[in-house]
């Protein structure tokens, strides 16, 4: 008789890599020469997994998150996983914006990934645990092609597929 196998469908973050990336961006805000004598900064605040840029006007705010997604991207931080706040003005004319980080997936979108994993005729089981989906099934060839199809037609926030037994 055949074994099953399984695999969890998350939506993290790696928050080691995250505060790398929010390291970098902060050091290159201090030695460019556009940001020299600017309120220009960020702030991780990990517990709350949020964000918060100052600068002096929008478009150095704009320049202040492309550098931060530039520093995400090359340590492997799913850009995507960034969800903007608005715009605020803050103290001595300048801006501020909160961005929040997404993590784990939330029982709309649970939904609607079971949903579209019955969908696909497909010999697996899909059942939601938390803030994960969990699929399983005999063949691996079935859950590789559940995996192809979610990086397809997922959400808009980051996927993974972890704990593959």
């Amino acid at each position: 008789m055949a074994e099953n196998h399984a695999f969890d469908v998350v939506s993290e973050i790696n928050h080691a890599e995250m505060h790398n990336a929010v390291v970098q961006a902060q050091h290159e805000i201090a030695v460019r020469y556009d940001f020299k004598g600017t309120k220009a900064s960020i702030e991780f605040k990990k517990q709350d997994n949020a964000l918060t840029l100052l600068a002096d006007h929008k478009g150095q705010l704009e320049t202040v998150i492309q550098v931060l997604k530039e520093k995400m991207a090359r340590r492997g931080v799913p850009v995507n996983a960034l969800i903007r706040g608005k715009l605020e003005e803050a103290s001595h004319d300048s801006v501020r914006e909160t961005l929040t980080l997404h993590t784990g997936i939330d029982s709309d979108d649970a939904r609607k990934i079971v949903k579209d994993i019955k969908q696909l005729k497909l010999k697996v089981q899909a059942q939601i645990m938390d803030d994960k989906v969990r699929v399983t099934g005999k063949k691996i060839d079935d859950l590789q092609a559940v995996m192809a199809h979610l990086k397809e037609n997922g959400p808009e926030y980051p996927l993974q597929f972890v704990n593959f037994t």
